[in-house]
């Protein structure tokens, strides 16, 4: 569907979290956030002294709960909980670009988008060494075939300020009440403006609450949109009838 010479754009996360049983556990000793005055060593005696007691009963013994018995014996710090598997992070570049060569495309260009996290249930801080992820990756997959290059799509000062920059600092939506990964306007404005003509088609095969659709028909292009969940098709198009009654 893309045509030779075309580009794809695909926004997202540099990090996919998944299980695996086959990775150790995270064990960190979170000192500078513990609410509990219990400490390793006053479980390890009372293991010692009362060997015949479980975890819920040293519990009782010592004042505290059994999560805090855990921790203090296991430095269990996993994500979603203690019985649940270790998650196991991989970047996700790699796996773009191995996808993108099956299906014929190869890479063109990255960016990165920097944001505010403003996001639901964003940290300015996190709890360990982990950074709070404050980017995403925009790849760019190209289609092999001849490729127009016009840089008279752009002012000069606009290829100064962020056509030629690989980092592009866009604030995050401030609400995503009807959806719950809206990203700003700016973003597939930007894109459409630096890889398309007016009368171009521009294909969102996950059209969402329909942000590129309103960028591309507001820029002139010709759009096509594809969602599979019914609430969000209708968002979508609630979108696309406002803007073109302006």
């Amino acid at each position: 569907m893309i045509k030779p010479g075309g580009f794809v754009a695909i926004n997202i996360a540099d990090i996919l979290c998944f299980g695996d049983p086959a990775m150790p556990r995270l064990q960190a000793d979170v000192v500078s956030t513990k609410r509990s005055s219990v400490t390793r060593a006053m479980v390890l005696e009372a293991k010692l002294r009362h060997p015949e007691l479980n975890r819920y009963e040293l519990a009782a013994l010592l004042g505290c709960s059994e999560q805090t018995i855990d921790r203090r014996l296991n430095h269990n710090n996993i994500r979603g909980g203690k019985y649940q598997r270790q998650t196991k992070v991989k970047t996700v570049a790699g796996l773009v670009e191995r996808w993108a060569e099956a299906a014929g495309f190869y890479l063109y260009d990255r960016r990165v988008w920097a944001k505010d996290p403003a996001w639901a249930n964003s940290r300015w801080h996190s709890l360990s060494y982990r950074a709070v992820d404050e980017f995403e990756y925009v790849f760019v997959l190209w289609k092999p075939g001849i490729t127009t290059v016009d840089r008279r799509r752009l002012s000069p000062q606009e290829w100064r300020d962020w056509g030629s920059r690989a980092v592009w600092t866009l604030s995050s939506v401030r609400s995503n009440d009807d959806h719950e990964a809206k990203f700003p306007l700016e973003l597939p404005t930007r894109l459409i403006r630096l890889l398309s003509d007016p009368g171009d088609v521009v294909l969102d095969p996950f059209v969402g609450s329909g942000t590129t659709a309103v960028a591309a028909l507001r820029l002139g292009r010709r759009y096509l949109g594809i969602e599979l969940l019914p609430r969000y098709a209708a968002l979508a198009r609630a979108a696309v009838e406002q803007t073109v009654a302006v």
